[in-house]
């Protein structure tokens, strides 16, 4: 199974079209009809329903590897290329917006030791800070989660990172300040399956992870909402738009913090990185993991 056939295959069932993939792509359409034909052939199955262009149950079958695999690759590419690479121009960081607030007193300590140092800084999703670190988009990254209190986080099997345990805090329900459990000194999620929930995956608790996590029916999303922004989040929840799960340390006027006595679970923060080869990112590495 040839990778530029592999990505040629997913870029299509992304795409839903031969001819944007093959823009997409740079190639001609009738390539990328002969690569689809060619992995086809190899695998010895239809992956692609051609009217609507579709994966077929072999296709799903092979998406669902089709990333892993890919993005191992990626991350091959990067972790050799930063044995020779040379310092960077730019120190490229990484953050989920729950964990992005760990850079600050970091950075001036770095800035201190390393003058002159360039930073950028990125706050996005969960999964983009893994893959971005793992494909050398970025030298360090960020990436929170939750977990029982003496395990790490879970992350992708597709990549292999350096990780060191930076933070962790306690959970907390977050509702209006006028809802009926305000005053609890505690909640289950046991006792808001019925709850309206926000179901905002990169600024609070993801509710797929708290299903899992408690492998009980319930916590539907009554709003969905996309993006890193918690301010915003934290304004929809004081607004009664529905209930969200948050690190204890977050808050704003209007909200209350109740805090989730079961599943017994926290908040962690785990820095990721490759080689780190510029002094800088060493450094920063460094101060961050010392504040555990």
């Amino acid at each position: 199974m040839e990778p530029h056939l592999l990505r040629t295959f997913v870029t299509v069932a992304d795409c839903g079209s031969f001819s944007a993939a093959a823009e997409q792509l740079g190639y001609t359409q009738s390539a990328v009809s002969q690569h689809i034909a060619a992995l086809e052939s190899d695998l010895g199955t239809p992956l692609l329903h051609r009217r609507p262009v579709a994966p077929t149950a072999s296709g799903e079958r092979l998406l669902e590897h089709a990333g892993p695999i890919l993005l191992r690759l990626e991350a091959a590419r990067a972790d050799v290329r930063r044995t020779v690479a040379g310092p960077p121009s730019v120190l490229a960081l990484a953050a989920a917006p729950l964990a992005a607030d760990r850079l600050a007193t970091a950075l001036v300590a770095v800035r201190r030791s390393h003058p002159g140092t360039e930073v950028s800084l990125t706050v996005c999703g969960r999964e983009q800070v893994v893959e971005a670190v793992a494909t050398g988009e970025f030298a360090l990254g960020l990436v929170d989660g939750i977990a029982a209190p003496s395990d790490p986080l879970r992350l992708s099997d597709a990549v292999r990172l350096r990780t060191s345990p930076i933070a962790h805090d306690d959970l907390v329900v977050a509702l209006p300040n006028d809802h009926p459990l305000a005053h609890r000194r505690g909640l289950s999620l046991d006792d808001l399956t019925d709850a309206r929930w926000i179901d905002a995956p990169d600024a609070a608790v993801p509710l797929a992870s708290l299903r899992a996590a408690t492998r009980a029916g319930g916590l539907r999303p009554a709003l969905t909402c996309s993006g890193t922004d918690v301010h915003t989040l934290l304004a929809l929840v004081a607004a009664g738009h529905g209930l969200a799960v948050l690190p204890q340390s977050i808050g704003a006027p209007g909200v209350t913090g109740v805090p989730l006595t079961a599943p017994r679970l926290v908040h962690r923060i785990e820095l990721l990185h490759g080689l780190l080869s510029e002094p800088a990112a060493a450094a920063l590495a460094a101060v961050l993991s010392d504040r555990e």
